[in-house]
């Protein structure tokens, strides 16, 4: 699995994606491949530990090298925490309905509780353009019903079954989620320093990998799905 760790340590990140804006607007992610081995072995060990994160610790773990086979914990100074004052109250009616976040006392309000020790970055955290905190909470609120866009089928009556209240493992989720935000946040300085290092020394040109049937071709591609053009799939883009 050392590719997917390389790609996720190269491509995992905001860096990536600011790098290669104009490329990610058209069909097929491209990933520049370094032909330096000790790049790729570098690549491929911080990408492990990103995946590691991702899955909340059941991937890719390796208790020496840090990645316990458990949901990741920053250093206890660090780590997010709800105070026996910030408790988020598990009644019926108390059910929390709106996140918020304070910036001046790095605070992540929910409903009527809070957790300490929350970064800016870590709630402003985006996945494919959406805020994940955000997100994650969407799921777990009071008013969980979505507005019906066009000739979308009306939601099922299932996702009216939930809690009444908020729930203790909701609590710990959120926990999990925050240290992993926070994780993720620490690493994309050495993702984007690596990034930069590959796109500046050697890659492999596509063209090699295909000579070396080093990559998969469809020999039939499927209908309306393009086949590649212009540079290969392992090509780094241009800029």
């Amino acid at each position: 699995m050392a590719s997917g760790a390389y790609i996720a340590a190269i491509a995992a990140h905001p860096a990536f994606t600011a790098r290669f804006q104009e490329d990610l607007s058209t069909p097929g992610l491209r990933i520049p491949l370094t032909s330096d081995g000790p790049t790729f072995a570098e690549a491929a060990d911080l990408g492990r530990t990103v995946i590691w994160l991702h899955t909340f610790g059941e991937r890719m773990t390796d208790p020496q090298k840090g990645r316990p086979p458990q949901p990741p914990r920053l250093p206890s100074a660090r780590m997010p925490r709800i105070p026996a004052a910030g408790t988020i109250p598990e009644e019926p009616e108390a059910m929390p309905d709106s996140i918020h976040y304070d910036a001046g006392r790095k605070r992540l309000l929910v409903g009527q509780g809070y957790v300490e020790n929350v970064e800016p970055k870590v709630w402003l955290y985006e996945v494919s353009g959406k805020q994940v905190l955000l997100q994650w909470f969407s799921y777990r609120k009071l008013n969980r019903e979505r507005p019906i866009i066009g000739d979308r089928r009306k939601p099922s009556s299932l996702g009216a079954i939930q809690p009444d209240g908020w729930l203790a493992e909701y609590t710990t989720e959120l926990i999990n989620v925050l240290n992993v935000l926070a994780w993720l946040v620490d690493l994309e300085p050495a993702q984007a320093a690596l990034l930069e290092k590959v796109c500046a020394g050697p890659t492999i040109p596509a063209e090699e990998l295909r000579a070396a049937q080093a990559l998969e071709v469809p020999a039939q591609p499927k209908r309306g799905v393009p086949t590649p053009a212009g540079p290969g799939l392992f090509d780094p883009p241009e800029g």
